[in-house]
């Protein structure tokens, strides 16, 4: 039965050029996906999140919001006038209003990312995922996560029967996608319950149930040694907790693997390139978008 209860939009008032790190600051901070509106008139964007209640503003939340704004302008980043609004919205509006976000995305011929609506048909042997946006963070918009789908459909070139994980996989996308292309086993986690049932709902749309496996996890508490490792993981996460939790992380890649880390600021990546490697990691590939930069590592000695 399709509900029809209200949602709760967050809203932080913005500049253009803090747009995309408030649409992650958001999205991590409440495992949602956001969205962004740029008011030409006034010269202002309008960053969005939508949350099934009211109460999921939590003290701490709000704390972290405001710790993340903080830390922006400590960068030189002008997040004025950073003012935060709660709205009740009608569930029709939200929906209607997201189709104008989102278009087809393709990553290379490999790759076509889509929202159902949408008609467009893949190329021949083009592996197909269809990801409508919904109340979990990744449809593939966004630079970090377009980087970690961009190099799941690099290092899948070089053979089927590669394991995958994805912490904190959010909508599931990436999960999806490595399913689709071949990665097996392919297991993911999440923190946030709804994110979780969210990417089975996902998995389940795009055919991948029995091809991978979606588990509510905590990555501050998973075992320091992993009892099995993968040959990709991927952890697109907020930079302090991929600095605090990177013993955890690097645990579990393979020796002759890959580790792709997004959701990374620029003017963060060189402290987590630095605590990365001091574990015996190297960078080999990276890409800088906008305020973003995103990495992957792979072991010195393999």
């Amino acid at each position: 039965m399709k509900t029809t209860k209200p949602l709760w939009r967050i809203s932080i008032t913005t500049s253009l050029a803090a747009e995309d790190a408030v649409m992650e600051l958001l999205g991590s901070t409440f495992g949602a996906a956001a969205s962004a509106y740029f008011n030409l008139e006034t010269g202002v964007s309008i960053v969005s999140v939508y949350l099934t209640g009211k109460n999921e503003l939590s003290a701490d939340r709000q704390a972290a919001i405001s710790a993340g704004l903080e830390r922006m302008k400590s960068f030189g980043l002008d997040v004025a006038p950073g003012k935060i609004e709660i709205t009740k919205v009608k569930r029709e509006d939200w929906a209607e209003s997201w189709k104008k976000h989102f278009k087809a995305m393709e990553i290379g011929t490999a790759l076509l990312v889509k929202p159902s609506w949408i008609k467009k048909k893949p190329r021949k042997n083009q592996a197909v995922v269809i990801l409508d946006p919904g109340l979990s963070f990744g449809t593939g918009q966004h630079a970090t996560t377009s980087f970690c789908l961009s190099e799941i459909v690099r290092l899948g070139k070089t053979g089927h029967g590669k394991s995958f994980l994805d912490i904190g996989t959010g909508s599931g996308i990436l999960a999806i996608a490595a399913a689709k292309l071949g990665y097996q086993p392919v297991e993911a986690f999440d923190f946030d319950p709804e994110s979780v049932r969210v990417a089975k709902a996902n998995s389940a749309v795009n055919g991948t149930t029995k091809k991978l496996k979606l588990f509510q996890g905590d990555v501050t508490k998973l075992p320091l040694r992993a009892p099995e490792k993968s040959d990709l993981v991927c952890a697109n996460l907020i930079s302090n907790l991929l600095l605090a939790e990177r013993k955890r992380i690097v645990s579990r890649v393979k020796r002759d693997g890959a580790l792709v880390l997004a959701g990374i600021l620029a003017a963060e990546f060189a402290e987590v390139q630095a605590g990365f490697e001091s574990l015996g990691l190297k960078l080999v590939a990276d890409k800088i978008e906008k305020e973003w930069r995103s990495g992957t590592f792979e072991f010195l000695q393999k």
